[in-house]
């Protein structure tokens, strides 16, 4: 059974010019919650005094879900976390040569003693925090860094490793393949009869986060990071709702409750400034309209032809679009819905031709619009007699 962190909270106010309002986050992580991701990640709360108030009241709030904060390799970041009441810290210390040498001026003995004395000293403070350790950018260093490191975590009491895609790096089916890096990692820890969990963190700047992440699924891994509309850095990380789509429908872990996304994704969306594109898959106001008069047409017979995810599990339905793509079909079913099925054929198709018309100009017609464009068809049959 895999866990989902989510970290709209954290990452996600990593996108440049999103903020969330104290009460905003307050009401995302209610719905967090209710959508039962595994882990709610609240926060980095060093960073301002007022996402250090934000952790704070979500730690407090008495979710069944846990709820953890970020923290750089310093006692002070543990010490305001622990302050907020969290029972999960993420702890983060790149471990490549050239930050090392070039950002840090540390080399890799001097980088494990700070991120050990880190994690011992949360531990003794908390003896039951949940600590992950992330070796920033994992997936670019050098592997024997990263397992040096990840080891001397472990030992120190890290409970979980994190695998960092931070740059969209891995390609599923290459040399750089995520599948096959979390196997390699998984044999290095038990060789040593270690055996932490192992979280992937996949940024989307290739558009592969979601494949990588499932690449990691397939490896064994434990937990997978994701957020609402895939906020974050740049391209931002794995999209929340398609990976618990796909995890729920094709691979049997049928444990969220899917029908909340969409509530969750229209709040997020508001108060971001980041609308929700047409065509994203799952919660995009496209995701569920058939408009090609074929597809319609099979569509309005069996979803199936044209479907493979029922968008009742979403707590969405199926819209058929009046545009100039539209066949006769499409323009009947529409007809049913607003009581208009007794229009004779003629009368149809001159909807049809308007409705057409309409289309060619960039719009789709609602069904408010289509009762007008009857109602000026029918007046105009009465007028040209």
């Amino acid at each position: 059974m895999v866990w989902v962190l989510d970290s709209t909270l954290r990452e996600g106010e990593q996108t440049p010019g999103v903020y969330f309002d104290k009460h905003i986050k307050l009401a995302i992580a209610n719905l967090l919650d209710e959508v039962g991701v595994d882990i709610i990640e609240a926060g980095h709360p060093m960073v301002t005094p007022e996402i250090h108030a934000a952790v704070k009241s979500i730690a407090q709030k008495g979710y069944k879900r846990i709820v953890g904060a970020h923290s750089r390799s310093l006692k002070s970041d543990v010490d305001l976390a622990l302050e907020c009441g969290v029972d999960f810290i993420g702890i983060f210390y790149c471990v490549s040569d050239e930050r090392l040498e070039t950002v840090f001026k540390k080399d890799l003995t001097g980088a494990c003693q700070l991120i050990t004395e880190v994690i011992k000293y949360a531990k003794e403070q908390k003896p039951d925090l949940l600590i992950r350790y992330t070796p920033e950018d994992t997936v670019r260093s050098q592997f024997e860094n990263v397992v040096t490191a990840a080891v001397a975590a472990i030992e120190a009491g890290a409970d979980i490793i994190s695998v960092a895609d931070t740059t969209g790096f891995m390609v599923p089916g290459t040399s750089r393949s995520m599948y096959d890096y979390i196997l390699r990692l998984k044999d290095e820890f038990n060789k040593r009869n270690l055996s932490p969990k192992i979280a992937v963190h996949c940024h989307n700047d290739r558009g592969l986060a979601l494949a990588n992440a499932l690449d990691a699924y397939r490896a064994g891994v434990d937990i997978i990071d994701a957020s609402s509309i895939g906020l974050g850095e740049r391209a931002g990380i794995v999209d929340l709702a398609q990976l618990l789509t796909v995890l729920t429908i094709d691979f049997n872990e049928n444990r969220w409750n899917l029908k909340k996304l969409v509530e969750l994704y229209d709040l997020v969306s508001k108060h971001s400034g980041i609308p929700i594109p047409a065509n994203f898959p799952i919660t995009g106001k496209n995701a569920f309209t058939h408009c090609a008069g074929v597809h319609t047409h099979a569509a309005s017979v069996n979803p199936m032809h044209y479907e493979s995810l029922n968008p009742e599990i979403l707590g969405r339905q199926r819209t058929f679009s009046l545009d100039h793509m539209s066949g006769i079909a499409s323009l009947r079913y529409a007809l049913a819905l607003i009581d208009e099925s007794s229009l004779d054929e003629n009368l149809q198709y001159d909807v049809l031709r308007e409705v057409k018309s309409v289309g060619q100009r960039g719009r789709t017609v609602d069904l408010s619009e289509l009762k007008h464009i009857i109602d000026a068809v029918k007046h105009h049959q009465t007028y040209s007699k």
